[in-house]
């Protein structure tokens, strides 16, 4: 008797066709740019930690493709930082221009996925889930938190994210979006560096929030 086929195989092939179909609706998009810069909106001193903004090269901006970064460094150390804090945002995701997903991007360059998560993050009284990856290179370990940020969301699912992104498209002619990640050295142990990124994240969302726009539908205060 032959196997009936899985359903989650199936999700990609419905996202694929009702992208066709949201697409062949979309209205024009808009280019959204920030409404605060993102270097000035973002903590400079963080879990009493100073900062240093570290560029990221033309040739990987270029790939990445987003429109305003911040790269930051946290730490006393000026060799060795104790967690970075990437934002990337993209004021229009196009082909060639949107967001990578870190599942693919992360690994590499010797690092590998060791194991994967979904944890909450609680930001005045609000709940928000967001990925979190253990990577390990030979002896060294790292702790990722990452998620997507934007059009008034915080949102983790892969799959999730993208139907939002073509809904919004063409609904409201909407695409902007930020890819937030933590990245924490295991110094210690692991429990304290996850303890350091969900410290991080909770204090990072809402300056975030403050430096994009607001949600479509979102009526402008006076």
């Amino acid at each position: 008797m032959p196997r009936r086929p899985e359903l989650h195989h199936w999700v990609p092939v419905g996202l694929l066709a009702l992208g066709c179909a949201l697409l062949l609706l979309a209205r024009q998009q808009e280019v959204v740019p920030l409404v605060a810069p993102l270097d000035t909106t973002l903590p400079t001193t963080l879990l009493e930690l100073p900062s240093r903004d570290q560029e990221i090269s033309a040739d990987e901006r270029r790939i990445a493709g987003m429109s305003n970064y911040v790269l930051r460094m946290f730490g006393t150390d000026s060799v060795r930082y104790q967690f970075s804090v990437y934002v990337g945002y993209y004021e229009g995701q196009i082909q060639g221009s949107s967001i990578h997903s870190p599942r693919n991007c992360l690994p590499g360059a010797g690092w590998e996925p060791v194991s994967s998560s979904v944890r909450t993050v609680q930001v005045d009284g609000r709940e928000y889930q967001v990925n979190r990856y253990l990577l390990a290179n030979e002896n060294a370990r790292v702790v990722v938190y990452y998620w997507y940020q934007g059009r008034g969301r915080v949102a983790w699912n892969e799959y999730a994210v993208k139907w939002e992104l073509m809904r919004d498209k063409a609904v409201h002619g909407r695409s902007e979006e930020s890819l937030v990640r933590i990245v924490v050295p295991v110094l210690g142990t692991e429990e304290e560096a996850d303890a350091t990124g969900l410290q991080v994240a909770e204090q990072i969302i809402d300056p975030v929030f403050r430096a994009m726009p607001l949600a479509p539908g979102t009526p402008s205060t006076p």
